[in-house]
C-alpha cells in the first residue's frame, strides 16, 4: 500500500504526480504507483477501486480514478488516507495482427476523430487516436465479424464543432476515390457525434451518382466505458457497408439496448438527446432499415447498389447562415449579414413559417424585402423540427410569402443551410433568383418529402 500523508514526498515522473512513501508494502518491490495503475482509493469511510488518473495541472490537490462504470471521480489528496497498489500498468503495447480473411468482403474506413476514434490513455492524461487497422481490431474486434478493413485514411483528426466545409470536402474527396475502388464494397466514417448531421447533409450534396453505401457511425460514450456504444454500432455500420443501400447514411443505437440500430439517410437526421446511446432519430422520414449484427431488415425504399461513378461536386458557398426567430426578435439583425456580405440566410421560423410581422412591434416584412434587394437569398425552415411549411394558412404567413423568402416544405434547417451554401456555392446561378428558388425546391437526396407519413413522428 502507498500511504499519503503530511509525511509524503511526491515525485514528477512523465508530467504526473506520482505518490512516494517511506515504509511501502507494495508487491513486486516498487514504490510508485501513476497513471494507469489499477489501485484502492482509501478514504476515512469508503473505498473506491479503478484506474488512477493523471491529474491536470489545475487541479493537483486531487486524486483522479477512472471507475469500472466508466466514470470518473476526483478527491482531494488532504482526505485519502492510502492508495492500494492492485496491478502496474503494463509497460509494453500489446501487439496485435489483423488477418485477411479471404472470404470477406473488403470495406473502407475513413477516421476524422471523434469519441470512437479515441481510447484513454492514463499514463500520459490523454487519448490515444485509433488510427490503424491493429488499432482498431485491439478495440473493436466486432467489425471485423463481417468484413476486412483493407483501406483506412485520416483525413484530420478533429472535435465535429472543429469541422467546417473544408474538411466535409476533404472526406467527400476520399470516399469518392474509396467508392470507385472496385475492390471496396462500402466506406465507413467515424465522426464526432455533435455536428455529424451536418457532415452527412453535406456529403448527401457533395457525392453525386453514388454506387455504393457510405456509412456515418459514432459513439456517445468512450470503449473504456462499460456501456459504451462503439461496438454494437460499428457492428452494424460493417454490416450496412455491405449492404445494397447506396445511401448516405447514419448507423447508430436504435434503442438504449444493445440489440439492434437504426439505419437513417443522412439528410433526414437529427441529433436529439446529448447524452442517450440512441440520440439520433430520422426526421419527417422512415429509417432506411434495422440493422442487428447479423441481419438488415428494410423498412423503407431506398437508393441500391449499382455499377455508377461517383462524381464530386464540391461547390459550396460558406457566407451562407442560420438565423433562429424568436418573440420580439429585431429584424435588425439581418443587418449584420448584409455588412459581413453574406450571400444567403435560413430563417428557422416558428410553425408553418412565421415571423413577426404587422402586427408586432418588430416588424420584420419590410425588413426582408430590404434585405433581399440587396442580394441576399433568404429561406425559410421550421423550427418546430418535424411537419411541413404552409405560409397560406395564416394571414401573417401570406404577408412573409409575398417579400420574396423560399419555403423549403418539410426540410429540416440544418440541411437547408447546407443545401443553400451548396446551391449558391455554384456561381453559374448567382444573380438569378427563380433558378435558385427551383433547385432548392428540386429534391436531390430526399431532403423534401412529398408526404409526411403518420409514423414517423418521434419515431
Amino acid at each position: 500500500m502507498v500511504k499519503v500523508n503530511a509525511n509524503t514526498k511526491k515525485s514528477k515522473i512523465f508530467g504526473a504526480t506520482k505518490f512516494k512513501t517511506v515504509p511501502t508494502h507494495i508487491s513486486r518491490g516498487k514504490d510508485l504507483v501513476g497513471p494507469g495503475d489499477r489501485v484502492k482509493i482509501v478514504l476515512s469511510k469508503q473505498e473506491y477501486e479503478g484506474i488512477l488518473l493523471e491529474s491536470p495541472e489545475s487541479e493537483r490537490g486531487i486524486v483522479l480514478l477512472k471507475l469500472d462504470s466508466g466514470y470518473n471521480i476526483g478527491f482531494s489528496k488532504k482526505e485519502v488516507l492510502e492508495i492500494k497498489l492492485i496491478e502496474k500498468a503494463s509497460e509494453k503495447e500489446e501487439k496485435v495482427a489483423v488477418k485477411k480473411d479471404e472470404d470477406k468482403p473488403n470495406i473502407a474506413m475513413i477516421i476524422t476523430g471523434g469519441t470512437i476514434a479515441a481510447r484513454l490513455n492514463p499514463r500520459k492524461g490523454g487519448v490515444d487516436w485509433l488510427d490503424t487497422p491493429e488499432s482498431l481490431f485491439k478495440f473493436y474486434p466486432g467489425i471485423f465479424d463481417k468484413v476486412n478493413v483493407v483501406r483506412l485514411e485520416v483525413p484530420f483528426m478533429k472535435a465535429s464543432e472543429d469541422i467546417d466545409y473544408k474538411d466535409w470536402q476533404k472526406i467527400a474527396r476520399v470516399a469518392q476515390k474509396f467508392l470507385n475502388d472496385g475492390n471496396i464494397k462500402g466506406v465507413i466514417i467515424t465522426h464526432g457525434t455533435d455536428f455529424l448531421h451536418y457532415t452527412a447533409a453535406a456529403l448527401s450534396f457533395f457525392l453525386k451518382d453514388l454506387n455504393k453505401p457510405v456509412v456515418l457511425t459514432y459513439s456517445q460514450r468512450s470503449i473504456d466505458r462499460a456501456s459504451s456504444d462503439a461496438n454494437l454500432n460499428l457492428k452494424c455500420a460493417a454490416l450496412a457497408a455491405i449492404s445494397d443501400i447506396a445511401e448516405v447514411m447514419l448507423v447508430g443505437h436504435a434503442s438504449t439496448n444493445d440489440d439492434f440500430c437504426y439505419a437513417m439517410r443522412g439528410c433526414n437526421v437529427l441529433k436529439l438527446n446529448t447524452s442517450r446511446r440512441d440520440a439520433f432519430r430520422p426526421i419527417n422520414d422512415l429509417p432506411l432499415a434495422k440493422i442487428y449484427p447479423d441481419k438488415i431488415i428494410k423498412i423503407s425504399d431506398y437508393r441500391v447498389r449499382n455499377k455508377n461513378k461517383v462524381k464530386l461536386d464540391l461547390k459550396f458557398e460558406n457566407k451562407v447562415a442560420l438565423v433562429k426567430i424568436y418573440p420580439g426578435q429585431s429584424p435588425d439583425i439581418l443587418d449584420y449579414y448584409v455588412k459581413k456580405k453574406y450571400k444567403g440566410i435560413v430563417l428557422e421560423m416558428s410553425g408553418l413559417g412565421h415571423a413577426p410581422t404587422k402586427r408586432s412591434r418588430n416588424n420584420w416584412t419590410a425588413k426582408l424585402k430590404e434585405v433581399q434587394k440587396k442580394g441576399i437569398i433568404i429561406c425559410a425552415a421550421s423550427q418546430t423540427i418535424y411537419g411541413r411549411l404552409d405560409p397560406l394558412v395564416y394571414s401573417n404567413g401570406r404577408e412573409l410569402l409575398e417579400t420574396g423568402i423560399i419555403y423549403l416544405e418539410d426540410m429540416l434547417s440544418t440541411t437547408a443551410l447546407l443545401k443553400l451554401g451548396y446551391v449558391l456555392g455554384h456561381k453559374e446561378w448567382a444573380g438569378d433568383k427563380e433558378k435558385i428558388k427551383e433547385i432548392m425546391l428540386k429534391d436531390f437526396c430526399g431532403e423534401i418529402n412529398k408526404r409526411i407519413l403518420f409514423e414517423t413522428f418521434l419515431y
